[in-house]
């Protein structure tokens, strides 16, 4: 066996590896004695046909094949060994020509991952700032989740509840079809069709109207995109929004131990705070990581980001799994096929292989290590409002699979925090330099 290492790039190796004659045949008859033992040849016992004869049998192809299938990976380990490759998945084989066998591999190498200096990264989070206005808001939002309807006998207006009697067919086909439909009339919905709600505005009740709407050609339903549909529809009942007044009544409405408006008031404060902050927190932990990945030097193999758009496929597969639709279902809607999803997943991969190796390497210089007691508190924190399926839940999370999986999120968590503390110091640290030279 001959092996030539080509060239190394992006993390990979390419070898061209070329068997001896010899070394063929005698995979060759390791075959022969393999497949004549399965073989059922007529007059002879099992075992006993000449390799002449179960090759016409078969096909010298179907015994070459099985040659190539047990040689071909027996001799790529060798050819990494002896070349002292560390690699990381299967490689891509690529037979070139079979007299003499020759093949070529394509080995997936161990990423190469530089960090930049963090300890220059200067970050700040963005001040939290919430208003009086954002306040209102939500108190408003409160307000609508407790509001009635109430019939009317005036025309439709954008915001109110109709009930109506709808008669639709997309191209012949039949597409809404329901008596006591209820629907909110709001300004520019787009469901079920854009143009559906300003339809029906200005509607009396026992009203009738014909009218026809398009999906636009960009529709996500690709099934539906740029088709024209026909409605009929009838308004049964127009209702009006009625909302409570605003005062200590409604705040005791929302939760009795809101004694008083401004109390509802101070408590809505305090969380919309909590969420901003929260909020706040990630969005900051994002640019410190953005930071790092622009600094970092990183090099991996191509299959690394194909196996995270297998991962992401899979993982949308459960959803659409659990919707009632599987990945035929999904990929027919949206008029695309899988080759075009996986090309659509690619950036979005890229980006998290990067970012997951950047990270790693972090861990690594950084020392980041986890302990069992932290993992203990993980699982007992994970578990602390299950109730009654609290030590089923345990159980579950307290398999060797399961401690890993928290393991890696807890030195993942670890090791962002470190890059947030990082930045945090090398601002204070610039600030405190700058303040001095003053």
């Amino acid at each position: 066996m001959k092996v030539t290492t080509d060239k190394t790039e992006n993390s990979q190796a390419f070898l061209t590896i070329e068997m001896e004659p010899a070394e063929v045949e005698e995979s060759l008859e390791k075959s022969y004695y393999r497949l004549v033992k399965k073989a059922n040849i007529p007059g002879f016992r099992k075992g006993k046909a000449p390799r002449s004869v179960l090759e016409r049998h078969i096909g010298k192809e179907g015994l070459f094949e099985d040659t190539l299938n047990h040689l071909l990976p027996q001799a790529y380990e060798k050819a990494i060994s002896e070349q002292k490759i560390q690699a990381i998945a299967h490689p891509h084989i690529e037979i070139v020509q079979t007299d003499p066998l020759v093949f070529k591999a394509t080995v997936p190498l161990l990423p190469a991952i530089k960090l930049g200096d963090c300890h220059q990264i200067q970050l700040a989070p963005e001040p939290v700032e919430l208003t009086e206005d954002d306040v209102n808001a939500a108190i408003e939002h409160l307000r609508h989740q407790r509001a009635t309807w109430e019939p009317v006998e005036r025309s439709v207006d954008f915001n109110d509840l109709v009930v109506l009697d709808v008669e639709s067919n997309a191209e012949d086909k039949p597409f809404i079809n329901q008596k006591g439909a209820q629907y909110q009339v709001l300004r520019d919905l787009s469901s079920p069709v854009p143009g559906f709600p300003e339809q029906l505005s200005g509607m009396k009740r026992g009203e009738e109207k014909e009218f026809k709407l398009q999906f636009p050609s960009d529709y996500p339903k690709g099934e539906l995109a740029g088709k024209e549909v026909s409605f009929k529809v009838k308004v049964t009942e127009v209702k009006e929004e009625k909302l409570s007044e605003l005062n200590d009544e409604l705040a005791g409405e929302i939760d009795p131990k809101f004694k008083t408006l401004d109390s509802l008031r101070e408590e809505v404060s305090a969380q919309l705070r909590l969420r901003a902050e929260e909020r706040a927190r990630v969005e900051f932990e994002e640019r410190v990581i953005e930071a790092v990945v622009d600094l970092a030097e990183v090099e991996f193999p191509p299959i690394l980001v194909e196996t995270e758009v297998d991962r992401l496929i899979n993982q949308q597969s459960r959803r659409w799994q659990m919707s009632g639709e599987g990945l035929e279902e999904y990929l027919k809607s949206v008029n695309k096929t899988e080759e075009e999803l996986r090309e659509e997943l690619r950036p979005v991969a890229t980006k998290m292989v990067i970012r997951s190796l950047v990270l790693g390497k972090v861990v690594e210089e950084e020392k980041i290590e986890v302990s069992n007691s932290e993992i203990e508190a993980e699982i007992e924190n994970m578990t602390k409002s299950a109730g009654g399926t609290k030590s089923g839940l345990q159980k579950t999370l307290d398999t060797p699979q399961a401690r890993e999986s928290i393991k890696q999120l807890l030195v993942s968590r670890k090791a962002v925090q470190r890059l947030v503390e990082m930045a945090e110091g090398s601002k204070m640290n610039n600030q405190t330099v700058q303040e001095g030279e003053k």
